[in-house]
């Protein structure tokens, strides 16, 4: 048997970049490698049913050792990681038995992972910890997921004394760029209900969501020589700084938490002629989220009343806050609190202030909660993951099967 870390080291060393500008699924040609292997490897440690379709999805079954009929459930993790910070090279590092001191991550750069501004280090005094080099993210957003699935498979095929149902497992490309239940068959799936592996901290269980929209908002200009521009000249980079003024400033995701939502201006761009913004639209609340899209629609409306025809807006929602279709199934979070409590985790229950796949899942007609992975600092040099909340994570899938089983 391939041990966690071993297989987890193996691969975040892969570089599976997901790519917002392309338009093939999956999105890179590179996230093609990790999946190629984790094709051959779910068929080698005895899986059945191993498929992989022509986008990049992967499913398995893990086939039932009981007489009787028990639900069918899924775990669900990304394989591509996040295009925010480079992942070419990963080159990461265990630190074992961390004391709560900094942690030197490049000697060269002086890029030091400390305690002083990353609080949560102190929780894993005495652990072993994985990082990066200081030039790449990790990747354990989600490849610690993904190789916890794997492991908990393999441990449940090795331990038939362990008695469970049927369990489908999937690995999808791309859903760092919101794409990653765009092509998911819920139907061929076949599960009852799923979880992803995708939390961070050790404990987290959530089964609500942000509601997201993404916006681009584009202003035409007039450029004419500035010293003869008055009246004249409609300067396309004003329109949009104008613009970007006007949004709540203590309404952006450095000011907020918890359910709070924001705007978040991630990317402007422009010149006299032509400029734009990109920005993005969070909150739990569905009402909120409706009265934000519209906030933006009255105010490129007033924008166009000042320069007639000068400003569009591009608007789309997303995805949408899975609690609505969660709740109805509450039991399925309460056997996931239950397993973590069986195997000496404190449940952490809150709001994702973000997305995962089974956000879109649950709306696909498959129930979704999201269980910890275990890692921390996603998207970042700064990324880390505690070996024992993967091992934790891996107890947690085995003591969920387990469960589901019992209660059926």
């Amino acid at each position: 048997m391939t041990s966690l870390t071993d297989r987890f080291l193996t691969y975040v060393r892969m570089d599976t970049q997901s790519d917002p500008a392309s338009e093939s699924t999956p999105s890179t040609e590179k996230q093609w490698v990790l999946a190629r292997h984790l094709f051959e490897e779910l068929k080698a440690i005895g899986l059945e049913d191993v498929t992989m379709d022509e986008n990049g999805y992967i499913m398995a079954t893990l086939p039932s050792n009981l007489n009787k009929d028990v639900p069918v459930i899924g775990f669900i993790s990304h394989y591509d990681t996040s295009p925010d910070f480079t992942a070419t090279g990963v080159k990461p590092r265990i630190v074992k038995n961390y004391k709560g001191e900094d942690i030197v991550l490049n000697n060269e750069k002086n890029i030091v992972l400390s305690p002083d501004y990353f609080e949560d280090l102190l929780l894993y005094k005495g652990q072993d910890l994985i990082v990066t080099d200081g030039t790449t993210l990790l990747g354990a957003d989600d490849k610690a997921g993904v190789a916890e699935i794997v492991t908990a498979m393999e441990y449940l095929i090795a331990h038939p004394e362990i008695k469970h149902g049927k369990v489908r497992i999937g690995f999808t490309p791309d859903e760092e760029i919101g794409r990653g239940a765009h092509r998911f068959d819920v139907d061929i799936f076949g599960a009852e209900w799923a979880y992803t592996m995708d939390g961070s901290q050790i404990g987290e269980l959530e089964f609500e969501n942000f509601n997201a929209a993404s916006a681009k908002i584009t202003a035409r200009g007039k450029s004419v020589h500035p010293g003869y521009a008055k009246n004249k000249m409609v300067n396309a980079i004003g329109i949009i700084t104008d613009l970007a003024s006007r949004l709540p400033r203590e309404e952006v995701p450095e000011k907020t938490s918890g359910r709070e939502g924001f705007f978040h201006v991630h990317h402007l761009k422009g010149t006299i002629e032509n400029a734009s913004m990109e920005l993005i639209i969070r909150d739990h609340d569905r009402e909120k989220f409706e009265e934000r899209k519209q906030f933006l629609n009255l105010l490129v409306q007033e924008f166009n009343q000042r320069h007639p025809q000068a400003v569009d807006l591009e608007l789309k929602d997303q995805y949408y806050n899975m609690r609505e279709k969660v709740e109805p199934v509450y039991h399925i979070v309460e056997i996931a609190k239950e397993a973590m409590e069986q195997v000496g985790i404190e449940p952490i229950i809150k709001p994702i202030r973000g997305g995962t796949d089974g956000s879109q899942l649950s709306y696909k007609g498959l129930p979704c909660p999201n269980i910890f992975a275990g890692g921390h600092n996603f998207h970042g040099k700064y990324e880390y993951v505690p070996i024992q909340s993967m091992e934790k994570a891996v107890e947690v899938i085995v003591k969920i099967c387990e469960l589901t089983a019992e209660k059926s």
